[in-house]
């Protein structure tokens, strides 16, 4: 109980939140945590009238409470003393783009079928450390990931060069990937380089594809520039609206805004790189039911071609 207490303490930043949330008096929830500092003989928490915060020992002592209670549930869902329904908190971080857009949907969904469990949602644009920042799942977008890291793949994600009607009519449009270089191009300051890498859709036995495309069956990197780079998917979308220029923008957000004619897909004969959405957490061997069924839910929610591909 004391180490189920001390982490809610931590997890939700003072004495008085975990008392809320665990149903407890505050008092009781104080008692509980100073007895685990006695039997330990370290202070865990740094107490002030406004927050908690953890000490050295505080934050070694809450990984090694996260594995034991992680062990001891997997050990009573085994045994069969407690409902096998998932229950419990659940704190996910995923980029702003995609939680604003398709995550934040899908957890209602899936609340609506788990109502025991609950779930803190981190949108953020940069990669966050599973342990430190305490998170049990993160949604990644990339390529291949590294091979020690703990990830399941939930579904593809595809990107399109892609612009508004309007820019095309002052501009004209690309007709090869060459041509990407003598136009505005809308970039991410995030991925160092500004270097698109398209493949060509179709190869023919001659080396060329079909279509108006030219090029071989390798994959070709274009440089391209342009006078505005941006760490956030959202005002790159809102830039290129503004008939500001090109930009490639991942399919779950240049999709819709095809199918509904406020842009156009550019250079249909060549593909870029295709990248994955992921879900990314610590171990296999301690998996929630929440987290497991959550998992599940978004793999089987978009599986096969999801709804905002074109």
């Amino acid at each position: 109980m004391a180490m189920k207490i001390f982490t809610e303490v931590a997890d939700r930043g003072g004495f008085t939140a975990a008392a809320e949330h665990l149903d407890l008096s505050r008092s009781m929830v104080t008692r509980h945590v100073t007895e685990l500092e006695r039997w330990l003989g370290s202070r865990l928490l740094q107490r002030s009238t406004r927050k908690v915060s953890l000490t050295d020992a505080g934050e070694a002592c809450l990984n090694s409470c996260r594995q034991m209670l992680a062990i001891s549930q997997e050990l009573q869902d085994i045994s069969g003393k407690r409902d096998i329904e998932p229950h419990g908190q659940l704190r996910i971080t995923s980029s702003v783009s995609f939680g604003a857009t398709h995550l934040t949907r899908a957890i209602t969904d899936y609340l609506e079928h788990y109502p025991k469990v609950t779930i803190d949602l981190l949108l953020l644009d940069r990669s966050v450390n599973l342990i430190e920042e305490r998170v049990d799942l993160a949604i990644r977008i990339a390529g291949e990931l590294d091979p020690n890291i703990v990830a399941r793949k939930i579904a593809p994600c595809k990107s399109i060069i892609c612009a508004t009607p309007k820019y095309l009519e002052r501009h004209g449009a690309p007709e090869h990937p060459d041509d990407l270089q003598h136009h505005n191009c809308l970039t991410y300051t995030n991925f160092g380089k500004s270097e698109w890498r398209l493949s060509p859709i179709n190869p023919n036995s001659n080396g060329g594809i079909v279509g108006s495309g030219q090029g071989n069956d390798e994959e070709i990197v274009v440089p391209v520039t342009g006078n505005l780079r941006v760490n956030e998917a959202a005002a790159i979308t809102q830039a290129i609206l503004d008939n500001a220029g090109i930009a490639l923008q991942p399919s779950y957000i240049a999709g819709p805004l095809i199918q509904q004619g406020k842009l156009v897909k550019l250079l249909s004969d060549w593909e870029p790189a295709e990248l994955g959405i992921w879900g990314v957490y610590l171990s296999r061997h301690h998996v929630s039911a929440a987290q497991r069924t959550f998992l599940d839910f978004l793999v089987k929610r978009f599986k096969g071609i999801p709804d905002w591909e074109i």
